[in-house]
């Protein structure tokens, strides 16, 4: 295919998300297909930036995708194949290495997405992770609980965020907790807790050049904001700052240790109280949730997801190169609220630069010159929060729904 042929462009996608990315595939004259479930046929995509619209009851049945994938093959060559939505990485994956075409492949995927697989690349790589062990040999099960001190984190190997986690205080609710999963337990990985602060790091990788990196730190760390309830916020570091240049090195680390080639990641790593180190946690090839994506440009000005579709569409034709940026200090609060569509409207301070639109959810980014001033309306804003929306509801099982 030449340089200037127009690519076609397959996108997977389980949830509706990745707008800027789609518009940015067609900016550059791509033709687009979406592949989404049924549940998000008649969602507010982007319908102008679309050429085909492909449905499905679900994407986890990788036959089904494979199906639609050949029928579409047989009259269209496909050019990339891409998921916006975490829970498809590995599908993708599958479906181009099944066209025998460009992208991540199946191995690396899992890197990306297993957190078992992850957290051993990791390790032998030199980087520092929570001891941890897989939920399947019982004489490994029986080591770790006797050199790891309770409590420990049970974790799912395959969901996102702080979903299907529980905290887990002796032995015996462990064994308890591993009985109930029956035949699943493989899939789950026990860790050992440590309490500390959780930060992520948000990064654009071209050619396996870590190019763009923005560490943040959240406030309450989002599993306890998951399963007690609380508003969830997150802000970004001062660049010069200690933490950020230990971060933005562990970052690169991790990235070259998983194996990606390009694309955007959002890992996270916990400074542990009692001697300030630095652990990996977890990553992912994708853009992070919680409009952490709104976050990153308010900061920098950096869309995320439409670099991302520059990287993807720039391989192998031409080179990338990140546009200039700028490193102003934010952060953004989310909460839960009992109202459908909460007023905000009493929040006034010129820093606020984006306001959430979603139902029974409240939520404000702001940015400012100083540090100190995004830090005090965080703290401020928090606080009215509780009294003017905030509820709780118990975490879900899965996000798989």
């Amino acid at each position: 295919m030449s340089d200037s042929a127009p690519q076609t462009v397959l996108l997977l996608s389980s949830a509706e998300k990745g707008h800027a990315f789609i518009r940015e595939c067609r900016a550059q004259g791509c033709h687009v297909i979406l592949l989404t479930r049924e549940k998000w046929a008649h969602a507010g995509w982007p319908w102008e930036s679309i050429d085909q619209f492909e449905t499905l009851g679900s994407l986890d049945e990788w036959n089904d995708v494979l199906g639609v994938v050949n029928r579409i093959a047989r009259e269209r060559h496909i050019d990339r194949i891409v998921a916006l939505d975490d829970f498809d990485v590995e599908c993708a994956a599958m479906m181009r290495e099944h066209l025998r075409m460009p992208g991540m492949s199946y191995s690396t995927s899992r890197r990306f997405r297993d957190k078992l697989a992850m957290r051993v690349a990791a390790v032998d790589n030199g980087i520092v992770v929570p001891d941890f062990v897989q939920t399947l040999n019982v004489s490994d099960i029986a080591a770790f609980v006797e050199r790891v001190n309770p409590p420990w984190i049970l974790k799912p190997r395959g969901e996102a965020a702080a979903v299907g986690i529980k905290k887990i205080e002796s032995v015996g609710v462990l064994w308890s907790a591993l009985n109930e999963l029956g035949d699943k337990h493989p899939y789950f990985l026990v860790e050992q807790y440590v309490p500390g602060d959780i930060f992520h790091v948000d990064s654009v990788v071209s050619e396996r050049e870590v190019v763009f990196a923005l560490p943040s730190r959240y406030g309450k760390p989002p599993y306890d904001v998951a399963h007690g309830g609380g508003i969830f916020t997150t802000r970004t570091l001062t660049p010069e700052s200690g933490d950020a240049q230990t971060l933005r090195a562990l970052n690169r680390e991790v990235i070259k240790a998983l194996g990606l080639v390009r694309g955007v990641t959002h890992t996270e790593f916990i400074r542990g109280h009692e001697a300030g180190q630095f652990y990996f946690l977890e990553t992912a090839s994708r853009v992070g949730g919680a409009n952490i994506a709104e976050l990153v440009e308010a900061s920098s000005g950096i869309n995320l997801w439409q670099e991302w579709a520059r990287i993807e569409l720039a391989t192998g034709r031409r080179g990338y190169t990140l546009p200039e940026h700028t490193d102003r200090p934010a952060g953004i609060l989310i909460s839960l609220a009992h109202q459908q569509h909460p007023d905000t409207s009493a929040y006034d301070d010129p820093e606020i630069v984006w306001r959430l639109n979603k139902d029974f959810h409240a939520g404000l980014i702001v940015a400012s010159d100083s540090a100190d001033r995004v830090g005090e309306l965080l703290e401020s804003y928090s606080r009215r929060f509780v009294d003017d929306f905030s509820v709780t509801m118990p975490a879900p099982d899965s996000l798989r729904h």
